[in-house]
């Protein structure tokens, strides 16, 4: 006889759900920090190792890349195998990974490193949402959670900064990667500590084809793109993997249509607002990977910061991060979705625009500190709330797939986000250059990327009121409760 299955750990005490969800969190940080902790130790890395222009750039793309293109994989993975089995592999390996990229001696050695991370880190951000989804029931709780989820993960984008800074300062490049290997063991602990095990969601085959397919797709796109810093967008390179990834994303959405299996089953978009909330994230996520990029550059490049002072002026972003974490689950019981999102993307934009007047002869009180605060409180309002849309309504056996989607559009965006604002930037510098200094000439680039991320972020939040509005009438209060879809039969116990 087949018992019903409760969902694992609804039934837990709140103190052990609270410490669940704090290992859960503390991984999803894990991720976040290793993307933005390199930032400011480009230099010393390209020192050490003996990259070239392209090499150094490659050491922040070959994680991204890699993270990216296999996120959706990853979630999928999750649900089939086993949710707590997938982010205990991919913790392992991004320790491992973290650890051989410290110890790296040569660029090559040192960039496929950096690709097992975005390979380790595109098994544990989908498995970690999904198993913090199990954790709580929507409403007030689960609104709480996705909050420290938003906490955590623009923390982790600042804290990365900070960290890189302290650490290349006080010991070396070295040890940005050896405290990332660190914290990854020390999760990974927690996990099989307190983390509870949990089976296959679902009977039937991995969806190899889709999945080889779409990773492909979005490996061609983010090369294409990330190649635009230092090719230029009519580069025969780009053009060839901007084509190739539209002609294979047309052949997924083929494939999906005729496969049973399919890894994006066209069912995740006829509930809730996962639709919505995607691309909402996919555009907030091409504003702020690149923030987190030039703002470093600008004290470092322009105001003469140090490593170590340009990584603790990240401290009141952060700050403001966590604060609006907190904030945005009230802020949606009080004045719902739409209002929500909208009201945190024109505050993000403000930001922006605000940092659209950083000046050659300014200082990081006058330029940086003000509208850092107003960017960290929009963009954790804008995250916590978009996160919720794109795992709103989705049924259990799809909760790891649907934290894959919203971290992939986030990712994508964000490489989409940061080649073109690069690109822009660039060339407004190398047309500046020819009759200003050179600090002059960048900080006219940065004007302009932190200009277009503004508009882009008003443009957005324009677009969000149509969409939530027109999704909104499926659901009026927090983010559906997953357990009270039906499961399928399990066959056999995997995890």
């Amino acid at each position: 006889m087949n018992l019903p299955r409760t969902q694992p750990g609804r039934t837990a005490p709140a103190s052990r759900r609270s410490a669940v969800l704090a290992v859960l969190a503390a991984a999803q940080f894990t991720v976040m920090l290793a993307t933005s902790i390199v930032n400011v130790a480009l230099p010393q890395i390209r020192a050490g190792v003996g990259l070239s222009d392209s090499g150094t750039t490659w050491v922040v793309n070959a994680y991204g890349l890699a993270f990216g293109a296999l996120l959706l994989a990853g979630g999928r993975a999750a649900d089939l195998l086993g949710r707590r089995r997938v982010l205990a592999v991919g913790l392992a390996l991004f320790a491992t990974a973290s650890l051989a990229a410290g110890t790296a001696s040569s660029p090559g050695a040192l960039i496929a490193a950096r690709a097992l991370q975005g390979l380790g880190a595109a098994a544990i951000a989908p498995a970690a949402l999904a198993l913090a989804m199990d954790l709580f029931p929507s409403g007030p709780g689960r609104g709480r959670a996705l909050g420290v989820w938003g906490a955590v993960s623009g923390a982790g984008g600042a804290g990365g900064v900070l960290l890189g800074g302290v650490l290349t300062q006080a010991w070396g490049w070295a040890w940005i990667f050896y405290s990332v290997a660190l914290g990854s063991a020390l999760v990974l602990a927690a996990v099989a500590a307190l983390v509870p095990r949990t089976p296959g969601r679902r009977a039937g085959r991995f969806d190899l084809l889709g999945t080889a397919t779409v990773s492909l797709a979005l490996t061609c796109l983010v090369w294409g793109l990330t190649t635009t810093r230092g090719a230029g967008w009519t580069d025969g390179r780009v053009l060839g993997a901007l084509g190739g990834a539209a002609a294979l994303l047309a052949a997924f959405a083929v494939i999906e249509l005729r496969r049973p299996n399919a890894l994006i089953p066209p069912r995740l978009f006829t509930t809730g607002r996962v639709a919505a909330g995607n691309l909402l994230m996919a555009l907030l996520g091409s504003v702020w990977i690149a923030l987190f990029f030039f703002l470093p550059l600008y004290q470092q490049q322009v105001l003469g910061s140090s490593p170590l002072a340009a990584g603790a002026g990240q401290l009141p972003l952060a700050a403001a991060n966590m604060l609006g974490s907190a904030l945005a689950p009230r802020l949606f019981r009080r004045i719902g979705a739409t209002a929500t999102v909208t009201a945190a993307l024109l505050t993000e934009a403000a930001g922006l625009l605000w940092l659209s007047r950083i000046r050659v002869d300014g200082s990081y009180l006058a330029d940086v500190l003000g509208p850092s605060i107003l960017v960290g409180l929009g963009l954790s309002i804008a995250f916590v709330q978009l996160t919720a849309l794109a795992v709103d309504g989705v049924p259990p056996q799809d909760a790891g797939l649907a934290g894959g989607l919203v971290n992939t559009t986030r990712q994508v965006g964000g490489a989409i986000g940061l080649a073109a604002l690069a690109t822009l930037a660039g060339s407004v510098t190398a047309h500046a250059a020819v009759h200003r200094s050179h600090v002059e000439a960048l900080t006219a680039g940065y004007r302009v990327a932190f200009t277009v991320s503004s508009a882009t972020l008003a443009a957005t939040a324009l677009l969000a009121l149509p969409l939530t509005r027109r999704t909104g009438a499926r659901t009026t209060t927090a983010p559906t409760n997953p357990a009270s879809a039906p499961l399928p039969p399990r066959t056999s116990r995997i995890d």
